[in-house]
């Protein structure tokens, strides 16, 4: 499993990645159910994948990993009540922290986030697609 550029991730890096998306937004999902304000921690992708070695792990441990990971999060969205998936909220760190930012301030919802986590997922699963002679 190569790397298709100095600096690019590897295939198993990437799905690393979205493993990564997952953990960080299982907590922002859950929290932002229990909270007024839609403000939540970051975290720098790239150390994430550097610091986990998911180059070098199985890729039955990783695909195991993630699809587990996302059946739970979409048994999590569905738990989170509509009033409060589209509940607008003008504070937030969405500019930061979104695939698809959006300017601070303006309103936004847990249910904008969550599709956001969908839309991201989508982006990286396009990228396989795409690069699957090259790995």
């Amino acid at each position: 499993m190569t790397r298709p550029a100095p600096g690019k991730w590897s295939a198993k890096e990437l799905l690393g990645h979205l493993i990564d998306s997952a953990s960080n937004n299982h907590p922002r999902f859950v929290r932002a159910a229990l909270k007024d304000d839609l403000v939540f921690e970051g975290y720098d992708q790239d150390q994430w994948v550097a610091a986990q070695g998911n180059h070098d792990m199985p890729w039955d441990a990783l695909v195991g990993l993630w699809g587990s990971f996302n059946l739970h999060l979409a048994r999590v969205m569905e738990a989170v009540p509509a009033a409060v998936r589209g509940r607008a909220c003008r504070v937030h760190n969405f500019d930061t922290v979104a695939f698809r930012a959006v300017p601070a301030g303006e309103p936004v919802t847990l249910e904008y986030l969550m599709a956001d986590y969908v839309v991201h997922m989508e982006y990286h699963l396009g990228q396989f697609e795409a690069r699957l002679g090259d790995w």
